[in-house]
């Protein structure tokens, strides 16, 4: 499957985006679906996942209560909508999908076997 991540820019502190990754091919519903970011002089870090049928999702602490991962398995797409956006927030966001069957590897980012090119999120202070 190819990914294509779009929807970054800049923004201030405290408002919002949406991203969007548009995925090939025919068998998108098959895969569990993630975002990660890699912020400036850091590591890549897991942002959030939904499975497969997109009843369940899951995010890192960080992004908790301010970012939502919701899926349309119909037009093979998976979102990102960011709410009250902070300064710490900068970073190129990746789109990614997985087959593997073990949630606890859903965090991980050598699960994952396919990614998208990133897309540069900017919050202003």
């Amino acid at each position: 499957v190819q990914l294509q991540a779009s929807g970054g820019g800049l923004v201030q502190t405290g408002g919002s985006l949406r991203l969007s990754c548009a995925a090939s091919g025919r068998t998108f519903s098959s895969y569990v679906m993630a975002w990660f970011r890699r912020a400036p002089g850091k590591e890549r870090e897991f942002v959030a996942c939904i499975v497969r049928s997109g009843v369940s999702t899951y995010y890192a602490d960080s992004v908790k209560g301010r970012f939502t991962i919701s899926r349309n398995n119909a037009e093979n797409t998976v979102y990102l909508q960011m709410d009250s956006l902070k300064p710490e927030d900068t970073a190129v966001y990746y789109c990614a999908a997985t087959n593997d069957l073990f949630s606890s590897n859903w965090y991980v980012s050598s699960a994952y076997d396919y990614w998208g090119q990133g897309t540069l999120v900017t919050v202003s202070s």
